[in-house]
């Protein structure tokens, strides 16, 4: 399976790597040529324990590309991670203009079905918002290309990062379609192997997920559910 990570930010970077790690082939995106040139050489921009070993690894093992080139780093995905910085605004809101610029450069390139995942910090109705630019650039080309989009909050904490992605105690994906579904399933297979539950959730919800599952009654509950078999598909839970 190919992914892409388009952001080499701390979030992206710890991303691409364990995703790579784990038997995925993947490609980092920058549009920072001196951070794409570094992190080729192994070197790492940011103080992670184990990132630079698991990048050199990965690398060796031809899992792990870094490129500036988002066209050459898509090319095959069956996932795109939007992964770039949201800095706060002068009001204090999601500054949005890099993951809408990083949407209209996947539309003007993707050729064929793809997954479009959040995994930046962004607000509700982000997703919509990254669908109407990737649509207006396929529009602009006369492009048929499908698309679906994800939400895939993340929960890392900084100086453990790698452990909390490679054993996570909760996955919480937001979807769209039963294909974009069984896609983000399959990719996080080998994540589940220690008996935790990945949670399929309607779109909107874990666009705020990073909050809402963030504090241990929510945790619980879900993991009560999914005890009793009870299932949590994208339509049957509401908050």
């Amino acid at each position: 399976m190919k992914i892409a990570v388009v952001g080499t930010g701390y979030v992206g970077l710890v991303t691409g790597t364990c995703f790579a790690e784990s038997g995925v082939t993947v490609t980092c995106i920058d549009n920072d040529k001196s951070k794409i040139k570094q992190l080729n050489e192994g070197s790492v921009p940011i103080y992670e324990p184990g990132l630079e070993s698991m990048i050199r690894l990965n690398i060796g093992k031809n899992r792990l590309f870094f490129t500036s080139s988002l066209k050459d780093g898509i090319r095959g995905a069956e996932v795109i991670f939007i992964a770039v910085g949201t800095p706060p605004g002068e009001d204090g809101s999601a500054d949005l203009k890099h993951v809408i610029a990083v949407a209209r450069e996947i539309g003007s390139v993707i050729t064929s079905y793809t997954v479009i995942v959040t995994k930046s910090t962004v607000p509700v109705g982000t997703s919509e918002k990254i669908r109407k630019a990737i649509r207006k650039e396929l529009d602009e080309r006369s492009s048929k290309v499908n698309f679906d989009m994800a939400s895939n909050p993340e929960f890392l904490k900084e100086g453990d990062a790698i452990n909390d992605f490679m054993k996570p105690d909760r996955i919480v994906v937001g979807v769209e379609s039963e294909k974009a579904e069984d896609i983000m399933r399959r990719l996080y297979k080998p994540f589940t192997l220690n008996g935790h539950p990945v949670i399929f959730m309607d779109m909107k919800l874990p666009l705020s997920g990073k909050n809402i599952f963030s504090s241990k009654f929510m945790v619980i509950l879900l993991i009560i559910f999914y005890g009793f078999g009870i299932s949590l598909q994208r339509s049957e839970l509401t908050i």
